[in-house]
């Protein structure tokens, strides 16, 4: 099968599962949050459940880069999405049961699913030429969109049908999620063969060895272009997730209906896939380094908008959490593809896998310090905070645009 017709399947295949993938996780971001706080009454430790979500994703990213070297993208894509299964049945026993544990560790499991999501985008460019990389990245990237922008809308009837069972209507995203992901599994085992990585492997002239993650952070370290374009994706998702993840409790404290709610978050969703193709067509055309510059002017836009809106101001919300999540896209579908281009073929893999950890870290810090901040000051103030990563990468941006010119 010639190298087209199988990169036109894998993307095929990727983004299909990256829908299914959507629907599961984005339904449970706001209602985690919501059913943190529930069982603890507690606004401050709200952000725990995004937090065990992105260290979930952090503990796993490694482990998914290493079934990757050793079986192939669909054993590590499975294992990840099976993960987010049972993730999901815990947080259904946490959450009925007023278990925090539970909760916690059903949204670190759920995490699994959201680390292959991730690697899912590096998939897509196992097979692609150096011309349309991050194209093929985005529209993985893309894949996401439909479900991630119907998930948090499905939160009022997902909360219907929880109360059909007699469960709590914020485990209803949760029960969605177990579904889907369980669907997301069979299409990537039926459908993704032959499996991407393995093939380019036997073609590669050089053969790709297995580097360790202290080799390939090193590496990175060692190399200006490579350790600006890991830092522009965890300073990316850190913004992104440090305000997305507040915003559904803000708008709680003057009572903002779930579907009002889940109608902010899956515009700010739309933000951070839609426009992806569009992402991925600029970075091939105007550079890496210009892109990422523009999502980080998205993502200091987005926290000025955001951070001076009312509760109720849904409108304004919606705004502010769109340039997030369009700034994310920028920065992640920028910053992917140059770190691809920038590190060497033989220490590619690990360096994904790096780069993976060190944005769902950046992430889950970020979750942690946000409801932290909302708790003791006010979420103006945690808008701030997020905007100054932004502008001082932002600010060395220079640098690193003069030297690829």
């Amino acid at each position: 099968m010639p190298n087209t017709a199988l990169q036109q399947r894998v993307i095929r295949t990727l983004a299909s599962a990256q829908v299914l993938n959507g629907i599961g996780i984005a339904g449970t971001v706001a209602a985690g949050s919501l059913l943190v706080s529930s069982i603890t009454d507690s606004e401050t430790l709200a952000g725990l459940a995004q937090t065990s979500g992105v260290l979930g994703a952090a503990a796993l990213a490694l482990p998914l880069a290493r079934l990757t070297a050793k079986g192939g993208r669909r054993l590590a894509l499975s294992v990840g999405y099976t993960s987010g299964v049972f993730g999901s049945i815990c947080a259904i026993l946490g959450g009925s049961h007023r278990n925090l544990f539970l909760m916690l560790v059903g949204a670190f499991l759920i995490g699994a699913a959201s680390a292959a999501g991730y690697q899912a985008r590096f998939a897509a460019i196992d097979l692609a030429t150096q011309e349309t990389r991050a194209k093929q990245l985005s529209f993985v990237v893309w894949g996401s969109t439909i479900g991630a922008v119907a998930g948090p809308n499905l939160m009022d009837p997902a909360g219907n049908l929880a109360e059909a069972f007699n469960l709590p209507r914020l485990v209803g995203p949760y029960l969605i999620s177990a579904t889907t992901l369980f669907f997301a599994v069979i299409v990537i085992q039926i459908f993704l063969r032959p499996d991407p990585y393995l093939t380019a492997e036997k073609q590669a002239s050089v053969k790709q060895t297995k580097g360790s993650t202290k080799a390939a952070l090193s590496h990175i370290r060692s190399n200006p272009n490579a350790f600006f374009a890991i830092s522009a994706i965890a300073i990316g998702h850190l913004a992104m997730v440090s305000v997305m993840v507040m915003t559904p409790v803000h708008m709680k404290h003057v009572d903002v209906s779930l579907r009002i709610i889940g109608f902010v978050i899956s515009v700010h969703v739309l933000g951070m896939y839609a426009f992806s193709p569009l992402v991925g067509s600029l970075s091939d055309r105007l550079g890496r380094v210009r892109v990422i510059q523009i999502g980080l002017v998205f993502l200091v836009l987005s926290t000025i908008v955001a951070g001076t809106a009312e509760a109720n101001n849904a409108y304004q919300l919606g705004v502010g959490l769109f340039l997030l999540g369009l700034g994310w896209s920028c920065t992640l579908i920028g910053g992917s593809a140059f770190l691809s281009e920038s590190v060497s073929l033989e220490m590619r893999p690990a360096s994904q896998g790096a780069s993976d950890l060190v944005m769902n870290l950046a992430g889950a810090g970020g979750g942690a310090l946000a409801g932290v901040i909302i708790g003791t000051m006010s979420y103006g103030w945690l808008c701030l905070f997020a905007a100054i990563p932004a502008i001082t990468l932002g600010y060395l941006s220079r640098k690193v645009h003069s030297r690829n010119v």
